[in-house]
């Protein structure tokens, strides 16, 4: 683990310490490992909370961060797997209690056999308690039972936290805005996925498969360094990309028709999240150009609505004004412009929303709202601009549209002065993709 991100996660827990109302502590649970089947597990992904502010990269831990002087001078503590010579034999390195300290610049560290008796000890006399309820199941049962055990001390000897807090309220305003190391990896991230999702394009042609492409997506991804997709892949093509969250990825690319494909590389914990749609042999026709082309305008619209002090709402209600006109005028849509932006007839051909916030998780964390109000955009926020048109073989339009689906993503940060476009690698005019293409 780099040293870098090890003195960021610092940073962030004195942050949130400073935030925390006084006389408080804080508890953040790992991740556990996951059963696939039998005794196998999934891979291990780790906690995007608990990565956030420690960077430690094993599971079944807990962090804790308090800003009393109640626990002398300890202010972090980590609990963690102990060193085991016969599980590391099977499982692999650990870390362990002695090292984790200087690693993870934290004060402390525990075998986590004792976390039930630690977190009574460490709990005891503060008067608020920040923690996630509901998110992690064993962790709710853990310190229920901390908690019941402070309360029934005989003789009143400890005392329990008179309020609990959750620290998502806290730590999700934190992730939200992202610092210049986060930016830099989120930029590589993107980088990476630009450049599969270019591989991706140069490698269809009528007759593969559409897994084919998802494979050289994921090899690119590993090869590069990001041993994992930060989601599922989609790779849809023809009717499938009208599928949103299509992932079977098993059909055979066929003439004349789209490929849509949805991927993003996940790097160090964070996400990218690009989609682009091509066609399989390498040129559109007229329809898909006409449909392709209104996509990419409301995109481009929408982009010079993503600024400090914008809005997501702004920004989706004119590309929403750009769709609408556009399939009126290509007579997917009839009657009055404004009678179809009120009555949502857009809905049947783009059914979802403009984007979304992205980081340690690819819909990533923060409020859309403030005070029932549309949040303003401001600097330091990662989000996704994601416009789509999906008409479906059973669409009632001419038979022309049917069966297209295409949708344009890309990955922006908000700056001082508007935005920086993080995916603009990834070809996406008409005149772009068919030159890479043919090539």
């Amino acid at each position: 683990m780099s040293s870098e991100l090890i003195k960021e996660c610092a940073k962030r827990r004195q942050i949130l310490r400073d935030k925390m109302l006084p006389n408080s502590i804080a508890i953040v649970p790992a991740a556990n490992l996951v059963t696939r089947s039998n005794d196998t597990e999934f891979p291990f992904r780790q906690d995007s909370d608990f990565h956030y502010l420690s960077g430690f990269p094993e599971p079944d831990g807990y962090l804790v961060i308090s800003n009393s002087s109640l626990m002398g001078d300890v202010f972090s503590a980590l609990f963690c797997l102990p060193k085991d010579e016969l599980a590391e034999i099977w499982q692999g390195r650990r870390i362990g209690v002695d090292a984790a300290p200087a690693d993870y610049e934290v004060d402390i560290a525990h075998p986590i056999d004792d976390i039930e008796v630690g977190l009574v000890s460490y709990i005891n006399g503060h008067e608020n308690l920040y923690f996630a309820r509901g998110h992690h199941g064993p962790s709710d049962v853990l310190i229920d039972e901390v908690l019941s055990k402070l309360r029934n001390a005989p003789k009143q000897s400890q005392i329990a936290p008179n309020c609990e807090f959750d620290i998502r309220t806290l730590l999700h305003e934190m992730r939200l805005f992202k610092s210049d190391f986060e930016l830099s990896i989120m930029a590589q991230a993107a980088d990476i996925s630009a450049d599969a999702h270019i591989a991706a394009m140069q490698l269809s042609e009528v007759g593969k498969n559409e897994f084919h492409l998802e494979a050289t997506i994921h090899h690119h991804f590993a090869m590069h360094g990001a041993k994992s997709p930060a989601y599922s892949t989609i790779v849809g093509s023809g009717d499938n990309a009208c599928i949103l969250h299509y992932t079977e990825n098993n059909c055979e690319l066929e003439d004349n028709k789209l490929v849509l494909i949805d991927a993003g590389a996940e790097l160090q914990g964070y996400a990218a999240d690009i989609t682009r749609t091509f066609p399989v042999n390498g040129h559109f026709t007229e329809p898909q150009k006409a449909l392709y082309q209104l996509v990419l305008d409301a995109q481009l619209a929408s982009f010079e609505l993503f600024k400090p002090g914008s809005t997501f709402k702004a920004a989706s209600d004119k590309a929403i004004e750009v769709l609408t006109t556009g399939l009126l005028d290509l007579g997917l849509l009839s009657g009055e412009l404004q009678d179809n932006i009120e009555q949502q007839h857009y809905r049947q051909f783009f059914m979802h929303g403009l984007g979304h916030w992205l980081g340690l998780d690819v819909h990533d964390v923060g409020n859309y709202k403030i005070d029932g109000a549309d949040r303003e955009f401001a600097p330091g926020m990662v989000l996704t601009v994601e416009p789509g048109l999906y008409v479906s073989a059973s669409a009632e339009v001419d038979p022309k549209w049917k069966g297209i689906g295409i949708r344009i993503e890309d990955n922006i940060v908000i700056t001082d002065d508007g935005h920086k476009v993080l995916t603009g690698k990834v070809p996406k005019t008409i005149a772009e993709i068919e030159n890479l293409m043919a090539k």
